[in-house]
C-alpha cells in the first residue's frame, strides 16, 4: 500500500511539474509576442500627456529621447531616480519634464509629470496615474475637468509661496466641495516641483544632460 501511495505522490508531483512548465512557456511566448505592443502602447500614451504641457513650439528635438536620469529628491517625491525628458530650441535646452509624487492624496500616491519653461514658468501638469475616489477625484484629470490646467503659466515668481495652497486654505487654487485632499496634495507636488527646477535650474537647462548624483549615506 506504501508503495502504492508513493507511486500515486510521483505521478502527481510529475503531473503538477508538467503543468507548470507548460504554464511557464506559454507565459513567456505570451510576453515575447506581447512586449513590443505594450511598449509601443506606454510609449505612444506618454507621449501623448508630454505634447500637451510641452507645446510643439517650444522645441525642436525629439524629447521622448533627450532624456536624463535624476537622483532621487524630495522636492520630486521619488525615492529613486526619476526620467526628465528634455526639450531644445535651435540647440538650446528650452524645457523639461519632470515627474513627481504628491505621496499624499486621499487614497495614495498620485503620479504627475510636470512640465517647466526655462524661464520658470510652467508648461502645464498631467496626473499619469491615481487610486483617488471615482468621483471626487476625478476632476484631476484633464479628460475628466479642466481644474489642472490652472497650472498653465503659473510660475514661483508670479505666486507668494503662501498662493500655493486651495483656497480653503487661504491659497489661490480652486477645489471641488468635499473634496479637498485630492488638490491639496496636487498643489504642494507641483509647488515642490517648481521649486526643485528653480533649485537646479543650471544643472537642467545645462546643454549636457545633467549626471545622476550618488545619494548621501
Amino acid at each position: 500500500m506504501r508503495r502504492s501511495m508513493a507511486k500515486a505522490s510521483l505521478h502527481t508531483a510529475a503531473n503538477l511539474l508538467f503543468f507548470t512548465l507548460i504554464g511557464t512557456a506559454m507565459l513567456a511566448l505570451t510576453y515575447d509576442l506581447t512586449h513590443d505592443t505594450i511598449a509601443q502602447s506606454v510609449e505612444k500614451e506618454k507621449l501623448k500627456l508630454v505634447s500637451q504641457i510641452a507645446p510643439a513650439s517650444a522645441y525642436d528635438n525629439d524629447i521622448m529621447k533627450d532624456t536624463a536620469e535624476l537622483a532621487a529628491d524630495e522636492l520630486l517625491g521619488a525615492k529613486g531616480p526619476t526620467t526628465i525628458y528634455r526639450g531644445r530650441l535651435n540647440g538650446e535646452p528650452s524645457i523639461v519634464v519632470l515627474q513627481a509624487i504628491a505621496p499624499d492624496g486621499y487614497s495614495g500616491r498620485i503620479d504627475l509629470i510636470v512640465s517647466v519653461h526655462r524661464d520658470g514658468r510652467l508648461g502645464g501638469v498631467r496626473v499619469v496615474a491615481h487610486k483617488e475616489t471615482p468621483g471626487l477625484g476625478d476632476y484631476i484629470e484633464i479628460a475628466k475637468s479642466n481644474w489642472i490646467a490652472g497650472f498653465d503659466g503659473q510660475s514661483l515668481a508670479g505666486r507668494k509661496d503662501s498662493d500655493w495652497k486651495v483656497k480653503k486654505d487661504g491659497g489661490a487654487f480652486d477645489y471641488v466641495a468635499g473634496a479637498t485632499i485630492t488638490p491639496r496634495a496636487v498643489v504642494k507636488a507641483v509647488h515642490k516641483a517648481l521649486r526643485y527646477a528653480e533649485q537646479h535650474h543650471d544643472e537642467l537647462f545645462a546643454p549636457t544632460a545633467p549626471a545622476v548624483k550618488e545619494e548621501a549615506k
